[in-house]
């Protein structure tokens, strides 16, 4: 009696749900994937030939050689799944009038400095460039507020209080 019909996943690319990618994000994803694809024979082919090189278990120029190898078919396995999981991010979002996954808030602090970000995935963010994850803990109290509220955000220096000012 078969009790579990689960295919095995692989531990080091864990499935967590839909990636929040912006399309311009998924093309980025596609043109380093393509380039990896590119990199593997090249990658393959150079660990065969340091292979030819004697004892592999002394063989540091062949040893590096499958390392590269290795951590290129990672990337690769990691890239393909977050494709596979990605939601693109529509710029309709924001019909609402509430702060979303893409929106794009003006907001400011206590002190009536105003900062402007754009709600993204973690794959995408930046913060010093204007964009922060949904998952962080600014990014994360803004969802689903509207234009006027304040909000408090639980920070490592203490409690900060924001009010949105614009959501786009």
């Amino acid at each position: 009696m078969l009790l579990f019909n689960k295919k095995p996943s692989n531990p080091k690319i864990p499935d967590e749900g839909p990636i929040y990618l912006t399309p311009g994000g998924v093309i980025e994803l596609k043109k380093k994937l393509a380039g990896l694809e590119k990199s593997i024979p090249e990658l393959a082919s150079e660990a065969g030939r340091t292979a030819s090189y004697g004892d592999r278990s002394d063989n540091a120029e062949y040893k590096e050689a499958k390392r590269r190898l290795r951590g290129s078919q990672g990337q690769i396995l990691k890239i393909k799944n977050q494709l596979k999981r990605a939601i693109i991010i529509s710029p309709d979002l924001n019909k609402d009038g509430k702060v979303q996954i893409g929106s794009t808030i003006t907001i400011q602090n206590e002190s009536g400095i105003n900062k402007t970000y754009r709600i993204l995935g973690p794959e995408e963010t930046n913060p010093e460039g204007g964009c922060i994850s949904f998952k962080s803990p600014l990014g994360s109290t803004l969802i689903n507020h509207k234009k006027g509220d304040v909000v408090e955000v639980s920070l490592p220096n203490g409690i900060q209080k924001y009010t949105i000012l614009d959501i786009k």
